[in-house]
């Protein structure tokens, strides 16, 4: 019997669903022994955010400096042997980087020795941006001695501009559905349905010992799709939060007062760049692409593996 560790954190629940509706068919199979273990900071985000303490994460998200996290239950206990087959890794991308928790573990001794000669499946929930934060996810896998075999992303398939109105609307609120002509925030809920496939053909594989060799156990599923419009916006979008993150870090811990004033200029750039910067790059992005294009889809070719389009 096969032993799979499925690890997550989800703050708004959507990232849970999917990581548990994709390792669904593992479950049932009787062929595959199913451990999941839930990320837990010793001090809880909260959901919904409040404005100031959401952006206020930004600096430690992006500069890679995680929150503690509560003890690994899978190593805690005793009867449980931390040895599997293959590691699920889902996470959800904050501003254009892994989630704290997720980091965290990456970077943590006991994440180490998880995932230290193991295959790793990693799965991202997320608006539409995700292709910086799965280099960084990439790395910190390999510093760890894991081997990633395949990535499965699902994304808000809404208009970017429409996403930039109904993303932070959910997250500071916690209203995620339509309003005023714009579609529910999040992924599709037949996206998600649709998770189970990518744990059926994890079942093929692991059935076939596809997990011990070198390619890719999910191609030609589509498990991770592109948009080359977003290339060089994320880009410019990942320069800009590094840049912010210095200069808030200069105002002490989070959660420190003299972090606000610094916080709330952030938010006025990033409503500016919203409304201002992102629709003329869009533009100039598609008024450039047949010149771009053959860059374009060498990036596209590049992020989207190991698994493929």
């Amino acid at each position: 019997m096969k032993r799979v560790l499925v690890v997550y954190f989800s703050q708004t629940g959507q990232l849970a669903r999917i990581a548990r509706r994709l390792a669904s068919p593992l479950a049932a199979s009787g062929e595959v022994e199913l451990v999941e273990e839930i990320l837990r900071p010793r001090a809880p985000y909260p959901f919904p955010w409040p404005l100031l303490r959401f952006f206020d994460a930004m600096p430690e998200a992006v500069l890679l400096d995680p929150p503690p996290l509560e003890p690994l239950a899978v190593m805690a206990d005793e009867q449980v042997d931390p040895q599997f087959d293959l590691v699920v890794l889902a996470y959800q991308v904050w501003f254009l980087s892994p989630s704290g928790p997720v980091t965290a573990f990456l970077k943590s001794e006991s994440g180490k020795r998880l995932l230290r000669g193991r295959p790793v499946v990693t799965v991202i929930a997320c608006r539409n941006m995700w292709l910086n934060a799965q280099e960084t996810v990439k790395a910190l896998i390999h510093e760890a001695g894991g081997e990633l075999r395949d990535n499965v992303v699902f994304t808000d398939r809404a208009p970017t501009l429409a996403t930039l109105i109904t993303t932070p609307r959910w997250l500071l609120t916690g209203k995620r559905d339509g309003f005023f002509g714009l579609p529910p925030a999040g992924v599709a809920e037949a996206d998600i349905a649709g998770a189970d496939r990518f744990g059926h053909a994890l079942v093929r594989a692991l059935r076939e010992g596809r997990e011990k060799g070198s390619g890719p156990m999910l191609g030609g599923l589509g498990a991770a799709r592109v948009d080359p419009r977003l290339i060089f916006s994320e880009r410019a979008g990942k320069r800009a939060f590094g840049a912010w993150s210095r200069i808030i870090r200069l105002g002490g811990a989070p959660g420190s007062w003299l972090r606000v004033p610094l916080v709330a200029l952030f938010c006025l750039y990033l409503v500016a760049m919203i409304l201002a910067v992102v629709p003329a790059s869009l533009l100039l992005q598609r008024l450039l692409r047949p010149l771009l294009a053959r860059r374009l889809e060498s990036q596209k070719t590049y992020f989207e593996a190991p698994s493929g389009p």
